[in-house]
Parts: C-alpha cells; sequence; structure tokens
C-alpha cells in the first residue's frame, strides 16, 4: 500500500465513520440550536481536540497499555459514563425549569389587561400610562446600532446560557477524553492505514490529524445546516423537546458505557 493510497482508503474510512450519527453529532446539533454557532463549533473542535489526544496517544503507544490494563480502562469508562450521565441529567433538570418560568412570562401588552385607563388609552390609539411613550422606541424593539437591529438575533431558548464558548470545547473534549473506547478504537483502527517502511509514529499523527480536521469540516457543515431553521427550533416548547431527547441519549449512551463488559 503506498502512502497515497493509504491516505485515501483512510479519508474514506474515516469519513464514513464522522458522518455517522452518534454522541458526537447530538451535541453538536443541539448546542448550534440552542446555543448558537459559535458555542456549538467551540463543542466540535473540542470533540476533535478529544480526538488528537487519543490519536497522539496511539501514536506514542499509550494506547496500547490501556488497552492491556483492564484497571485503566474501566476507570476511565466509569467517569466517562458518570460524566455522560451528569450531562443528560443537567439538561433534564434545566428544562422542567425552564418550563415553569416560560409559561410565568406574560406578553407586554397583556400586563396592563384590567386598568380601565390603559384599555382607554389602548382603544384612542394612545400609550398607557407606564408604557413607553409615543415617539419612543417600541418596547423590545432593538436601538439603532444594536447588535440585534438589522441583524438576525440569536436563538432564544428556555435554558439558560451559564456556559461560555470555552465552557463548550471543554465539555466537548472531555466527552471523548474520558471515553476509552475512543482510545481502543485508534490503536485498532490507525494501524491497518499504516503503509509498510513509514515511520509509525508521524503517519499515526498524520492520520489523527486528517481524522480531527475531518470532523471540524463535518460539524462546521452540521451548524451551517442549522442556522435556517434555528430561529423555529429555538422556540421554548421545540428547543425543551430537544434538550430533553439530547439528555436522554446522553443517559443512555452513559448507562451503555457503564453496563459494557470488555
Amino acid at each position: 500500500m503506498t502512502t497515497t493510497t493509504a491516505l485515501i482508503a483512510f479519508a474514506l474510512a474515516a469519513g464514513i465513520l464522522t458522518i455517522t450519527p452518534g454522541l458526537d453529532t447530538a451535541l453538536v446539533l443541539r448546542t448550534s440550536v440552542i446555543e448558537g454557532a459559535r458555542r456549538a463549533l467551540m463543542a466540535g473542535l473540542g470533540i476533535c481536540a478529544g480526538c488528537l489526544v487519543w490519536g497522539t496517544g496511539a501514536a506514542l503507544g499509550l494506547g496500547s497499555l490501556l488497552a492491556m490494563s483492564t484497571l485503566a480502562y474501566d476507570i476511565l469508562r466509569i467517569g466517562a459514563a458518570i460524566y455522560l450521565c451528569y450531562l443528560g441529567a443537567r439538561l433534564l433538570w434545566r428544562t422542567r425549569q425552564a418550563a415553569p418560568s416560560a409559561s410565568a412570562r406574560a406578553p407586554a401588552g397583556e400586563l396592563a389587561i384590567g386598568d380601565p385607563a390603559a384599555a382607554t388609552a389602548r382603544a384612542a390609539g394612545a400609550p398607557a400610562a407606564g408604557s413607553p411613550a409615543a415617539g419612543s422606541p417600541a418596547a423590545g424593539a432593538p436601538a439603532a446600532g444594536s447588535p440585534a437591529a438589522g441583524s438576525p438575533a440569536a436563538p432564544v431558548s428556555p435554558v439558560a446560557h451559564d456556559t461560555t464558548a470555552m465552557g463548550w470545547f471543554l465539555r466537548g473534549c472531555l466527552t471523548n477524553v474520558l471515553n476509552p473506547k475512543v482510545g481502543v478504537f485508534y490503536i485498532t483502527f490507525l494501524p491497518q492505514f499504516i503503509p509498510q517502511g513509514a515511520d509509525v509514529l508521524q503517519f499515526s499523527l498524520l492520520l489523527a490529524v486528517l481524522h480531527a480536521a475531518m470532523g471540524v469540516l463535518w460539524f462546521a457543515l452540521l451548524v451551517a445546516a442549522t442556522r435556517p431553521v434555528a430561529r423555529w427550533l429555538a422556540r421554548p416548547s421545540v428547543a425543551r423537546g430537544l434538550d430533553r431527547l439530547t439528555g436522554g441519549v446522553f443517559i443512555a449512551f452513559g448507562l451503555r458505557l457503564a453496563l459494557e463488559r470488555r
């Protein structure tokens, strides 16, 4: 197998694995719709960084130690299972908190219901007492020069944005770094595409970088694909449903990892 043939074969195999729906895809899609494109891209970069960590470890021979050590594998496996279940439970809990707060919010126009003076003012077309004065910007309208003026607003979610973009990078990275199955995957997958006579360390690192680059491209395409429908998907009821679905997926993956036997 020549170097060119090996790279083409690896790109095809890794490409199929990259676009196969799984935990990483669910995380990026959910983050794109609920948290916005920037956080989703950072989560995708974190996932790919986790792949690079394991790819580098496999190239240096650390992955072989993991495959041979049952204790090390189990420690990482249980740690990953706990972390995934924590993320899933947090999503589910936050949707329960968001539901009552969303229903408690009333539109601005409904606050004056029952106030005769306000009703009379509305009928006459005049602003009610306590409402924005005539000629002033309407309530909720973006001021000139503000980020929302003339540009689409970020998706609004009933779930509070309590995680920074860097936090999403770390979250994406940890979902892979804590998963020993990713390390075992690399030590069994990469050697098949190393041509005879090639430097094993350098070529393994090259394949890991190629895989990570393909992942970044795929996640960028996913984020771009969700932008046209992000506003609709980020409606409170839809967003809560998406968070519940994603939280359930995370918990299912975590339980599956915890109950797995080598």
